[in-house]
């Protein structure tokens, strides 16, 4: 076994749970009403999903005919729909046209001759990751394949996820507004204004033998018609290698981004809330310097409550027990190093932290601590415990006028999409497109109506804090801190 897989999986399975009555049902019911107010609810998750993924649609259909195009997929908390516009970043995976990454044993026959077949070599890698050796080039090989290819020692050619990363971190933004910023492991994250991008580059990966496994386990949930549409879904390879691995600059992560979105989409209300304050506690209670507990560790922890579970004892009533049980599976996690991967069970998350004994034991303090405290914990969230003091009216309010304002932010980020391919298509190139996009911005009567509304609304909010005493100004910060 590599180094960091796990040696006790089935020990470590959540334990079903079968109740009818679940302590605190009132206070839990209460709390899934105020996450609905927050933004937390389905029917505004729905139209963050149906933005971006209608986003992805316009650029790969309009950009589908060129050569050097790498089809983009949004994933992560934005295709999830379970943050707000400015909440987080936006997860974009570009992906290496013409290329595949094939499991060994797959027949390359079956891949169109114009494409670039790699091989995922597994031998002495961590569970999850591989080396992706080269088994048939291309005459037109692509630059990043091209500039990443290396010796392996024994012959073979292998694509270098280091030179890889290094490839597109030369590549520039088309316009000043444009920030780059330095690479976080397999990202090139920029940024535009208020909005942050976590740009991924990627390759198509068929690895039916890891999907098979993971689709013949016993569960309780996803059905099997979910269950069905994963296994047809291809996973990714991402530049990024396993920590403290000898061969870190070569190896490659094994990835089902698309996989985990779907199987998010498919949770339930009361479990995406579960997760949703999971990561309200971890950001404002536990607080992480390097990354030590991660969204991806609290989302896998979700996805392994409802595998293990029957699917109707999730309900509103339930809200505080799973949270409770999700916070127990957390803390062990942290206590024995050790969270099994969703997707492949032998790779362990954990080892892949930076985790000190003594952040460990403050972790693990904290949370024994707030397991302790039952819904008084929810006390130390700031957006929880602010919805608490207002509520019920003023949070109704604001909640009103929250979502409005994120509605008009969301449409105004699909209009202006729309203005961009109107243009180009009028036979303008990207980069003269870039050069006059504010003007076109500014006199498209759709946009005007929306930054209209927009600024009736932040004016309402401001002046209400105003006569309540505030001192925030009326500024385009003000919306930042209504929808992040």
């Amino acid at each position: 076994m590599a180094e960091g897989g796990i040696r006790h999986y089935t020990e470590w399975t959540p334990r079903p749970i079968r109740r009818s009555r679940y302590e605190y049902e009132d206070e839990s019911k209460e709390t899934s009403t105020i996450m609905d107010l927050l933004g937390y609810g389905p029917a505004i998750r729905q139209k963050r999903k149906d933005v971006y993924q209608w986003r992805d649609r316009l650029y790969n259909r309009y950009f589908n005919n060129f050569i050097d195009y790498d089809p983009m997929v949004t994933a992560g908390s934005k295709a999830e729909g379970l943050t707000c516009v400015y909440e987080s970043d936006i997860d974009v995976i570009h992906v290496l046209p013409y290329t595949v990454c094939l499991e060994d044993g797959f027949n390359e026959s079956t891949i169109p001759d114009h494409f670039i077949v790699l091989m995922m070599n597994t031998q002495g890698c961590n569970s999850g990751y591989c080396k992706p050796l080269l088994l048939r080039p291309d005459t037109g090989i692509y630059p990043a394949i091209y500039d990443s290819i290396c010796d392996d020692g024994y012959g073979n050619s292998i694509l270098s996820s280091k030179r890889f990363v290094e490839f597109f971190k030369t590549v520039h933004p088309l316009s000043p507004f444009v920030h780059n910023s330095p690479i976080a492991g397999p990202s090139i994250p920029l940024s535009l204004g208020p909005y942050r991008v976590d740009n991924i580059r990627a390759i198509h990966c068929n690895c039916p033998v890891i999907l098979q496994k993971w689709a013949s386990r016993t569960r309780h949930w996803p059905p099997p018609s979910i269950v069905e549409k994963v296994i047809a879904m291809r996973a990714f390879v991402t530049p990024i290698g396993c920590k403290g691995s000898v061969y870190n600059h070569l190896e490659w992560r094994i990835c089902f981004n698309t996989s985990e979105t779907e199987l998010v989409n498919n949770l339930n209300d009361t479990q995406i809330k579960v997760y949703v304050i999971l990561k309200m506690i971890v950001n404002d209670v536990l607080k992480p310097q390097k990354k030590e507990i991660t969204s991806y560790t609290l989302k896998n922890i979700v996805l392994w409550l409802a595998e293990n579970n029957p699917q109707a004892l999730f309900h509103a009533g339930s809200l505080f027990h799973w949270l409770h049980e999700g916070l127990d599976l957390l803390r062990t996690a942290l206590s024995l190093r050790e969270l099994p991967y969703y997707m492949i069970p032998e790779r362990n998350l954990m080892a892949e932290r930076e985790l000190d004994d003594e952040q460990q034991r403050v972790f693990v303090s904290s949370i024994t601590d707030m397991m302790e405290e039952g819904p008084h914990m929810l006390l130390r969230l700031n957006k929880i415990r602010q919805a608490i003091i207002c509520h019920p009216e003023p949070l109704l309010w604001f909640s009103k006028m929250r979502t409005e304002l994120e509605i008009l932010r969301l449409e105004s980020f699909r209009r202006a999409h729309q203005c961009i391919f109107n243009h180009l298509g009028s036979g303008q190139t990207l980069i003269e497109f870039v050069q006059c996009f504010l003007s076109i911005i500014e006199a498209d009567s759709i946009m005007q109506a929306y930054n209209k509304r927009r600024e009736e609304i932040l004016f309402e909010v401001w002046l209400r804090l105003f006569l309540e005493g505030s001192s925030v100004i009326l500024s385009n910060p003000l919306e930042y801190m209504i929808l992040s």
